[in-house]
């Protein structure tokens, strides 16, 4: 049998060499690369309002030299609890520039989750924003936890001058800081120098530069330790696989910079290209929609779920998306009747990737140009190397023509968990060839190099000693017309161990019966994948960066039914 990397050497669809090697490169040189090339040209156009490249520098400078006046520097902790806003930017680079580590909180955490994650990372000071769906959980984790200083900014004065109802909009929605607490300090307060500090002197494969906390699907979330070196390393492969970089380059970007597919494929990437940066700071279709027209986007990432959203909304027949080089789309699998969809009523093309927190965002992508194969998440970037190995034993190889468990090894890989040994010795494996990181993810490798995940280990379900994939089962729903959204879970059954149910949602104006769905799938799939019930849902919880959430569903049917079953 042919092994994967002779299939990549034979068949490679990207075009930069697979066997590409990355030098050593700090993010902080490759910010301030691209920003003494691009110097005045955009790299934030915020709702209208531009910020240059040197302007952004100037403003990391000013962070920089801000914290490093308060006491921080190599090896803190500083946290981001941010929404898409020009101060990200500059505190991300300001951060990085002093030597400390960034630290990615989502804006829609609880004051419990804040609070684990602060104490977990040891985080000693949290950017902010004085609004009102952030300041005041972020003054309740200042009051209950370790930390010793919020960075409070305010997001009116980053919008354009003429956009006066959006100015007034955000300003009712603000909440005044504490103007007496000495720990709360205003952005503008701190930034408030002439910007000269002392430059960190970094090592880029072993400084930390971010930790970025894992999904949590099972258990708590787990900070991966990413260095400079991650980071820059897989922006620069994730640019190699573009047959075309270079300007014009305006990427819009609604993913949430705090996630980890965003922080490579729209903030580092983008940088490492010089391009610019189209930021909403919360995804609503109509606005991509508009934004895409105005600035003439030239590439979208996003989730299924938001490609979905923008079919559905009524202006998408009258936006031009002449512009758009490239859609990419990650995160969650992208079904097949989605991705034709949207490609007959845009023009524009949706290429399907794959990658993990751990893997500072990717490791495989379908190419953009030439043929690809739907339903996969393509060829392994440069650099990276795949495998499968035993579902049960990773040590082993799986039996010939079945899948296995997908380890990946590159320099995107992480240098652990922080401050998780025992969840290092579960998620790496190691070989006379090196450190092969497990995904989690089931899937096949075919003749081409092209790797098709047929599952997550942990989301199998076990129906009387058989394993049960439920993607296998949701491929099938999503090819009936009237399916829009599909989850399949597992419920206790006494006797089976295991029962499979399916929830959908359903397109607008569908008429069909969750006993007629029930009818249509169970003679398609084998006995022991047979469900007991199709369950018609009006919405599927979903993640912060709008995945589909199994964790979510599970939780909410538990809540829904008698917890017996479930004890």
């Amino acid at each position: 049998m042919i092994s994967a990397e002779a299939a990549w050497h034979q068949s490679y669809r990207h075009p930069t060499p697979w066997e590409s090697t990355f030098p050593a490169l700090s993010m902080v040189e490759l910010f301030e690369r691209s920003a003494q090339a691009a110097g005045k040209a955009p790299l934030i156009d915020f709702l209208g309002r531009h910020f240059s490249y040197a302007e952004t520098l100037d403003g990391a400078n000013r962070v920089a030299a801000g914290l490093q006046a308060l006491g921080y520097g190599p090896g803190d902790r500083i946290g981001l609890f941010l929404p898409n806003v020009p101060h990200y930017l500059a505190a991300y680079y300001g951060i990085l520039k002093i030597g400390a580590t960034v630290v990615n909180f989502s804006p829609l955490y609880t004051v419990a989750e804040l609070e684990h994650q602060v104490a977990d990372s040891g985080t000693r000071v949290l950017f902010t924003l004085s609004a009102s769906a952030l300041l005041p959980t972020a003054l309740k984790v200042l009051d209950g936890s370790g930390l010793e200083r919020l960075i409070v900014g305010s997001i009116a004065g980053a919008l354009p001058s003429a956009k006066s109802i959006l100015y007034r909009l955000f300003k009712r929605a603000e909440v005044t800081p504490r103007p007496h607490d000495p720990r709360v300090i205003a952005f503008s307060q701190l930034i408030a120098n002439d910007g000269r500090h002392t430059p960190a002197t970094i090592d880029p494969d072993r400084d930390v530069a971010l930790i970025q906390y894992t999904g949590g699907t099972t258990g708590v979330p787990k900070g991966a330790a990413l260095t400079h070196q991650n980071l820059s390393a897989n922006a620069r492969q994730v640019m190699g696989i573009d047959p075309h970089p270079g300007p014009p380059d305006r990427i819009l970007g609604v993913l949430p910079l705090f996630h980890v597919f965003a922080n490579t494929c729209v903030l580092n990437r983008t940088v490492l290209n010089g391009g610019c940066i189209v930021m909403l700071p919360r995804f609503e279709a109509g606005a991509v929609l508009a934004a895409i027209g105005r600035t003439k986007a030239t590439a979208l990432p996003g989730v299924p779920t938001m490609y979905q959203a923008l079919l559905d909304h009524p202006t998408i027949t009258s936006t031009d998306f002449s512009s758009l080089r490239i859609c990419i789309s990650g995160g969650a699998p992208l079904a097949a009747e989605l991705k034709a969809k949207f490609e007959k009523v845009t023009g524009a093309a949706v290429v399907e990737g794959y990658g993990l927190s751990e893997s500072s965002g990717v490791l495989s992508a379908n190419p953009y140009e030439g043929e690809g194969k739907t339903g996969t998440i393509g060829q392994p970037i440069p650099g990276t190397r795949l495998r499968l190995v035993d579902k049960a034993d990773p040590t082993q190889d799986p039996p010939a023509g079945e899948p296995g468990e997908i380890v990946a090894m590159g320099p995107q890989i992480m240098q652990g968990y922080w401050h998780r040994p025992d969840a290092d010795a579960e998620v790496f494996l190691t070989t006379d060839e090196g450190r092969w990181l497990r995904t989690g993810d089931v899937g096949t490798i075919d003749a081409d190099g092209f790797v098709r995940i047929v599952d997550r280990l942990k989301d199998m379900i076990a129906v009387s000693g058989f394993k049960v994939f439920p993607s296998q089962i949701e491929a099938v729903l999503h090819h009936h017309p009237a399916v829009k959204e599909a989850m399949v879970i597992g419920l206790p059954d006494p006797y089976r161990g295991e029962q499979p149910r399916a929830y959908v949602t359903l397109n607008d104006g569908a008429d069909v019966t969750p006993e007629a769905l029930r009818d249509w799938l169970n003679p398609q799939l084998g006995r022991h994948e047979r469900v007991d019930a199709v369950v018609i849902r009006l919405t599927m919880p979903k993640t912060m960066i709008g995945k589909l959430s199994r964790k979510d569903l599970i939780a909410e049917v538990k809540a829904e039914s008698d917890p017996a079953p479930f004890a």
